[in-house]
């Protein structure tokens, strides 16, 4: 990663800020980060950003929390589904959004965007020729 803060601080830098892609097109929010215990300092880093609604899910907690993780579970077509997983080494930088080196089409689709536009989206006339 090219420019970050230091020190970096989860709860300020990273969670809930916005994540673009290489051309500034929206991928989704941060909504969870993965620590990784280096074993050199003994110290935990981060080592990817977590989004979805199944993370956001679970650090809400609660009723609220539990409704929103299991409806994204329900929509995903595998029992376990885990998150959008983007690795540090893709971020580009840490600002008012996290910026990624990567585009938004390397990038998994999450399921709840999928399930939309296939029950949704693509039934609107018109819908499959959007870019046209």
């Amino acid at each position: 990663m090219t420019d970050q803060p230091d020190p970096l601080r989860i709860d300020f830098h990273l969670l809930d800020r916005q994540i673009v892609d290489a051309a500034g097109e929206p991928v989704g929010k941060v909504d969870d980060v993965e620590l990784t215990l280096n074993p050199a300092t003994g110290r935990l880093q981060v080592t990817a950003l977590l989004s979805g609604q199944q993370v956001l899910g679970e650090r809400i907690g609660g009723r609220l929390g539990g409704l929103l993780a299991g409806i994204a579970r329900r929509l995903h077509p595998v029992e376990h589904p885990p998150p959008l997983r983007i690795d540090l080494t893709h971020v580009a930088s840490i600002g008012s959004a996290v910026t990624l080196t990567v585009h938004r089409d390397a990038l998994p689709t999450p399921p709840l965007e999928r399930w939309l536009g296939d029950q949704f989206i693509g039934k609107i006339p018109g819908a499959g020729h959007a870019g046209q």
